[in-house]
């Protein structure tokens, strides 16, 4: 599906709208069996994976580098900056701002891509958005 520029591209399911995940046998619920099985589910934890996955590896790297340079590199992190502030103190706050970067980047992620795809969901489980 191609669309212009910047606009995001949702897929699909070719499964009509309506209330198909609803287990009668339980006062019409959803029928959470088969919400887990179905291709929506799967798609959505699937997007899910590919970003929480390697942002967690990537700040698991960063966290370690700053933990290994504390350890067993003085010179390095006790380097004098600005005044009393020295490189450690530097890295130390970029763990901060790094960590509200990724919150930043998960809220986007889940807007565009996670979404909708939940919307799906209850629609399709006959579940009200709150």
């Amino acid at each position: 599906m191609t669309g212009p520029a910047g606009s995001p591209t949702f897929e699909v399911s070719e499964r009509p709208a309506g209330r198909e995940f609803i287990d009668p046998r339980h006062g019409g619920g959803p029928n959470y069996p088969a919400i887990q099985q179905s291709e929506e589910f799967s798609r959505l934890r699937r997007r899910l994976r590919l970003f929480v996955f390697p942002m967690s590896a990537l700040f698991f790297c960063w966290y370690m580098t700053f933990a290994l340079l504390s350890a067993y590199a003085h010179g390095f992190m006790s380097h004098k900056v600005a005044g009393e502030i020295n490189t450690g103190t530097i890295l130390g706050l970029t763990q901060f701002a790094s960590t509200i970067v990724i919150v930043l980047a998960y809220r986007r992620f889940a807007r565009k891509k996670l979404d909708p795809e939940v919307d799906r969901i209850h629609e399709l489980a006959g579940v009200d958005k709150e």
